[in-house]
């Protein structure tokens, strides 16, 4: 390991999440709230640390994989660790474990709550605490890159580790173009939904809270009732940002581009296009006696398919109460979330594909076992490597999911709860069922519980192994 580098990198993440308070410092100003000392102080405590971490500037070339999902899964444990203490120190949120589990949820895009009463926040923490998707949607660490030179060509390791899916590939040659595109197309799409928000009559304020939950797919809202009192315009609305923030952003660059047949012959897009439908459909015929009005059906199942799928989590309607059919079609979604390159979370839609495609392999050469068959997506052959990591990947998930669920059974509830607690908070997603269902939260959990689930947030953001990596003790020697 080269602390050199880890130590180097976390200290310009800490100055990076300093400046980043100049913004709920600017609310606070707008609307004279007393809280701009706690931001200020915090502010002042990230500058500090991060340019003692800072200092001395490691030589170029050693930053490899390991370092960077080790940095990474460090760095997002900081920010969360760090981002918290405002919460605290204004007193919104005194329990310093409650205000680390809001800012993780924050920054992981999960959007799970220990508040009852979101409104009793001050605008200022209401707007850090939603501020914190814009931040965890993309990810820190591409925001980085376009614009700091920290490492050169190698500060590809990390955007591996911190970027969706099973594999990560340049749109273009350079990192640093690479990222400021994903960047561009990411705040361009977040522009166009406030602006359209507040031409359908909600206030400013409003507007960009709920814009940075939706493109960065995490769910704060600014009401306890999510956005079920919002007119149903924007209701749709923000189904069709949510729905477009889970869409590969190769597409987008396609498009872009104008190869146009190229980017909508993306079969992952694709598979996740269908999904959606037929889950809509589905879904609404299910609901056919729970709401007589046709279009009032039609727009709570469409969004609440594309909040699950997304791993959004707002709401229009408590899901926890419909029918059993609907509610495991929205458990199967969940699990399998939006496509790999988004702001989504979830298994991904492209380690689906692997799977399937894998099992239809494996029974091919059960029928003729001398055959060579290879696995493809988009007419390319998806290496051995990917496969192996998927599978791989399934099992960690796998491993979380039961480790979670029996350590989070300690604290008595039922089993409902402490699975979809589980799944929500892995998946990125938000709310579940029973007790963790849509118009619940996550207040009546232990400390250790919550402490758990911070550990999900941050390992399902973060795909899991630079999390599962920290825990490992080989990981921490030196590399001479």
């Amino acid at each position: 390991m080269n602390y050199g580098v880890v130590i180097y990198i976390l200290g310009r993440i800490l100055q990076a999440e300093g400046a980043f308070l100049i913004f709920p410092i600017i609310v606070s100003i707008v609307y004279g709230e007393n809280d701009i000392w706690a931001y200020l102080i915090t502010m002042g405590i990230c500058g500090l640390a991060g340019t003692l971490l800072s200092l001395r500037r490691p030589n170029k070339g050693g930053l490899f994989l390991k370092e960077g999902f080790f940095v990474v899964g460090l760095g997002w444990i900081l920010m969360s660790a760090f981002g918290a203490v405002p919460f605290v120190i204004s007193g919104d949120i005194p329990n310093y474990i409650d205000a680390l589990f809001e800012t993780a949820s924050g920054l992981s895009t999960t959007g799970a709550s220990i508040l009852t009463d979101v409104e009793a926040l001050s605008r200022t923490n209401l707007f850090w605490r939603s501020f914190t998707h814009l931040l965890g949607g993309m990810g820190v660490f591409v925001f980085l890159s376009a614009l700091l030179p920290m490492l050169g060509g190698n500060s590809m390791n990390l955007m591996k580790a911190e970027s969706t899916g099973p594999s990560v590939d340049k749109l273009v040659p350079r990192l640093k173009d690479t990222a400021k595109i994903l960047y561009a197309i990411y705040l361009s799409m977040g522009l166009v939904e406030a602006v359209t928000l507040v031409v359908l009559g909600m206030p400013v304020y409003d507007s960009l809270l709920l814009t940075f939950g939706t493109i960065g797919t995490g769910g704060f809202g600014v009401l306890n009732t999510s956005i079920s009192s919002y007119s149903p315009a924007i209701q749709w609305t923000i189904t069709l940002f949510m729905f477009l923030s889970g869409v590969n952003y190769a597409m987008y660059f396609l498009i872009l581009q104008r190869r146009f047949k190229s980017a909508f012959k993306l079969s992952e897009v694709r598979l996740y296009f269908c999904i959606y439908i037929i889950c809509v459909a589905l879904i609404s015929f299910d609901l056919r006696n729970v709401y007589t009005s046709f279009s009032e059906n039609i727009r709570l199942s469409a969004f609440q398919v594309s909040t699950l799928l997304t791993s959004t989590g707002y709401m229009t309607a408590d899901f926890d109460k419909w029918p059993e059919f609907s509610k495991t079609l929205l458990i199967l979604i969940m699990l399998m979330g939006a496509c790999a390159g988004s702001t989504g979370g979830g298994i991904k839609m492209s380690r689906v594909m692997i799977i399937f495609k894998s099992i239809k392999k494996q029974l091919q050469m059960l029928i003729h076992p001398r055959a060579v068959k290879k696995i493809k997506v988009d007419g390319n052959v998806v290496d051995h490597d990917v496969v192996r990591s998927t599978n791989a990947y399934i099992a960690v998930f796998c491993l979380f999911l039961v480790i979670s669920t029996l350590l989070l059974s300690i604290d008595g509830h039922d089993f409902t709860t402490n699975f979809t607690a589980t799944l929500a908070t892995l998946n990125n997603m938000g709310p579940g069922f029973n007790l963790v269902g849509p118009t619940c939260n996550y207040s009546f959990f232990s400390p250790f519980s919550k402490i758990v689930l911070i550990i999900d947030m941050l390992a399902g953001r973060l795909e899991l192994f630079p999390i599962l990596l920290l825990m490992t003790p080989g990981s921490w020697k030196r590399r001479l």
